[in-house]
């Protein structure tokens, strides 16, 4: 996307820098608050986001977190996840991408643990997604974990879903229907297939364009689904745990404002120089619609070594 596509899209007409206050405002297109999550929602009237879509911290002792007793940690996230309710729109949705926490040789899968606080608010789950991706650390006492979750609610019943704006190419698009009353025409959908629950988006790992100083950070194009799907143009999306602006980023490629917090002094000044560079056409990415990458059999580092 080059700068005059950014600019021509309603919610950066007539904005000839990208101002980014300290504060929520809701006419700004990415509002960023230095500091604790819960202080920066508490600003932000209710029913405000179409959309909350975050990556919290796992209590696994990253600098960007305290590790605590798991009971703490489960407390901490209701009381975070709690004020997000109050913020969605009525036909709004939340997605909290989680992992596990790890303790020792043990895991323990966040999204079971947290689903009952979200269950509790009333929440409706539509979806358990399953993010794989194929790096990562290499286990030697346990199968090497190779995927996340992200848990999809909606506040009501009525709530938005743009299938149409995230469908991905069928697996046999010339497949015709063979008897009936539709014989001989085309049985696929024109504009591709259902995504479904699991998503093969790789991680962002070291040769990968969107790498930053930042170790948990999420692509893109995951958070780009979502947008696409759950909200419309002109809509809020809120990170409260915002890092280096990823949702930002995505937001602002489909003409959805965006919102966030974050406690890393570090982490913020990365998010505000990926937004200008959003904003300036420049940021870099891995577009959606670019296949996993494999190696060609020719190439050395595919091949197994000979014995």
């Amino acid at each position: 996307m080059n700068k005059n596509n950014i600019n021509n899209m309603p919610l950066f007409i007539g904005r000839p820098i990208m101002h980014i206050p300290s504060r929520y405002s809701p006419s700004a297109a990415v509002s960023l608050y230095p500091g604790d999550c819960f202080d920066f929602l508490s600003t932000i009237p209710s029913g405000e986001a179409q959309l909350i879509v975050t990556s919290p911290p796992y209590n696994i002792g990253k600098k960007y977190e305290k590790k605590r007793i798991l009971s703490d940690y489960i407390d901490e996230q209701e009381r975070v996840i709690t004020e997000c309710e109050r913020l969605l729109a009525s036909k709004g949705s939340i997605c909290w991408q989680v992992g596990n926490h790890v303790d020792g040789q043990e895991i323990y899968p966040l999204d079971i643990l947290l689903y009952p606080i979200f269950n509790k608010l009333g929440l409706h789950l539509r979806n358990r997604i399953i993010w794989h991706f194929e790096h990562g650390l290499h286990c030697s006492k346990r199968f090497s974990g190779r995927y996340e979750t992200i848990l999809w609610f909606t506040k009501n019943n009525d709530y938005v879903f743009n299938l149409d704006s995230v469908r991905v190419p069928q697996k046999y698009p010339g497949k015709k229907y063979f008897k009936g009353p539709k014989i001989g025409e085309y049985s696929c959908n024109p504009l591709g297939k259902n995504p479904g629950d699991l998503w093969i988006i790789p991680n962002v790992k070291h040769n990968h364009p969107e790498k930053t100083t930042h170790p948990c950070q999420f692509p893109i194009e995951l958070i780009e689904r979502l947008v696409l799907a759950l909200t419309n143009e002109g809509d809020l999306v809120i990170d409260p745990y915002m890092g280096v602006g990823t949702t930002a980023v995505a937001a602002m490629l489909h003409n959805r404002r965006a919102a966030g917090a974050e406690i890393m002094n570090e982490y913020i000044q990365t998010a505000k120089k990926r937004i200008n560079a959003t904003f300036n056409g420049n940021i870099k990415r891995r577009p959606m619609d670019r296949p996993i990458y494999r190696p060609n059999p020719s190439l050395a580092v595919a091949r197994a070594p000979e014995k």
